[in-house]
């Protein structure tokens, strides 16, 4: 055994890699989720997204030296931004880094990449080439950049097909898995167990036209984990039927219930979560373009929907989430979105974490 100085101690140097070893193994993570692509947390089994949970709890806690810190060593993750970011593009080059390897932001405009618009590779051909230069791949595509409403989750689908490696949405027009996971995370952390809590989707009026996503995915997981479940919004303001059918099967299954009110009060009574964001209509997308202003001038007629101190006081002293950036002034007000039950900071926080997870389970050596 040989001993060497370090900072002027002596250390063994096999006791030494015992520790770095003990530091980058868990016996506790699931291999079999290794290749698993994540498009939406309902094509997960339940347990599997309590995994992620609890492996983002853990590394929330244990940022910097967790048995998982090291399991991406040397790789890398692509990056598709076909839409900018704030959050997700941070979160998840930091979450890169942490694990021990590094994320490419990449434009797809700047690869020849084939989309509704334009001429190029085919998916097939870059997904193959691409899986044998990197550990996963990200896609990030909404609102201006399809043409259609589901075109962007048929390009993750097709990516997932074709790729050897983990596909994983970064938000795209149905879904946003790793937003949805950390709304719970911060829900789980604030009120335990959510079974029976009631959470409160209110639409609310704005200038940004945003996709469903989001919404979509909240309702989907919140429903997942027991959760009863208000919708609120002016007529008109439909989500995607089929995934309303899930959030209702879901419900059903919990013995919980789905309402849907056109009522904007109604939806606020007795409700533990109030969750206000703008989305568009389902008809924002016609003859194979995104109607944007026209879906901002509609919103703004709505001048009282708006989530604010007065309907707080209808709940059950409600927390106020939101995935950001908040639409302030229009989605809600300043008091609520910077009051004490807002946990909107959290939940972003909670983003890298979630993420760092997903990316160690599905990409990570352990």
């Amino acid at each position: 055994m040989v001993r060497v100085k370090v900072h002027g101690k002596k250390v063994s140097v096999k006791a030494k890699v015992k520790r770095k070893t003990a530091r980058t193994t868990g016996p506790d993570y699931p291999r079999y989720l290794r290749g698993k692509d994540l498009i939406t947390t309902q094509e997960w089994e339940k347990k599997d997204l309590d995994v992620v949970l609890r492996t983002a709890n853990e590394m929330k806690k244990n940022r910097f030296r967790h048995p998982l810190s090291q399991s991406m060593y040397n790789k890398s993750f692509f990056m598709f931004f076909y839409n900018p970011s704030v959050r997700t593009r941070q979160s998840f080059e930091v979450a890169a880094t942490e694990l021990g390897g590094h994320a490419l932001f990449l434009e797809p405009g700047g690869m020849r990449l084939k989309t509704a618009r334009t001429a190029g590779e085919t998916i097939e051909d870059a997904a193959n080439v691409m899986s044998r230069y990197a550990a996963g791949i990200g896609i990030r595509i909404l609102e201006d950049k399809i043409t259609y409403y589901g075109e962007g989750d048929q390009l993750l689908r097709d990516y997932a097909r074709w790729a050897s490696i983990p596909v994983i949405s970064m938000a795209h027009d149905k879904y946003h898995p790793c937003q949805g996971l950390s709304d719970i995370m911060a829900l789980q952390n604030r009120l335990g167990d959510l079974k029976g809590k009631k959470a409160l989707l209110v639409w609310g009026k704005g200038a940004l036209a945003r996709s469903w996503s989001s919404i979509q995915e909240f309702l989907l997981i919140a429903s997942r984990f027991g959760m009863s479940i208000n919708v609120a919004s002016p007529e008109g303001y439909d989500l995607d039927p089929d995934v309303m059918k899930n959030v209702k099967k879901n419900c059903d299954g919990n013995s919980q219930e789905l309402k849907i009110t056109h009522d904007m009060k109604e939806g606020y009574d007795n409700v533990h979560v109030v969750y206000s964001r703008n989305w568009m209509t389902p008809q924002a997308y016609r003859n194979s373009e995104f109607h944007k202003q026209e879906e901002i001038d509609k919103s703004l007629q709505y001048q009282e929907w708006i989530c604010d101190a007065n309907k707080m006081k209808l709940t059950r002293n409600a927390l106020f989430i939101h995935p950001m950036p908040v639409d302030r002034g229009n989605e809600v007000t300043d008091e609520v979105a910077s009051g004490r039950n807002s946990v909107i900071y959290e939940i972003a926080e909670n983003r890298l974490h979630v993420q760092k997870a997903v990316m160690a389970l599905t990409m990570g050596d352990f």
